[in-house]
């Protein structure tokens, strides 16, 4: 089950009393939301660009996520937000940012635990 952030006062609480870490391409915002999964909200301003390539950003994103959440902690909000420089960047370097900051965050899981 995948539940996703989607009001703009659940991003204001990650926001307002999260933790934030950030890379060339993204930053990611973590708090801890007391359920057994992770909620995920991912934000892409016009400055990165046009529809077409805020939506692919999102979408990377999105399925980075999806690939690698065996291996992220659960029991967390989480925010994304795609940096202007996000704009060229293909799936694999997406995806490197993204655990990059998980695990700057504490997120990624020991290997052993299920």
């Amino acid at each position: 089950m995948q539940e996703g952030l989607k009001k703009n006062s659940e991003f204001s609480r990650v926001y307002e009393t999260g933790k934030s870490v950030a890379c060339r391409d993204l930053v990611l915002y973590k708090k801890e939301n007391d359920l057994p999964y992770n909620r995920l909200g991912i934000s892409v301003s016009k400055k990165v660009g046009n529809s077409v390539v805020r939506h692919r950003v999102k979408r990377l994103i999105r399925e980075s996520y999806r690939l690698n959440r065996e291996i992220i902690e659960k029991g967390y909000d989480l925010v994304v937000i795609a940096r202007p420089n996000a704009k060229g960047e293909g799936y694999d370097q997406i995806c490197k940012s993204l655990l990059y900051l998980c695990k700057k965050h504490g997120l990624m899981r020991k290997s052993g635990e299920v």
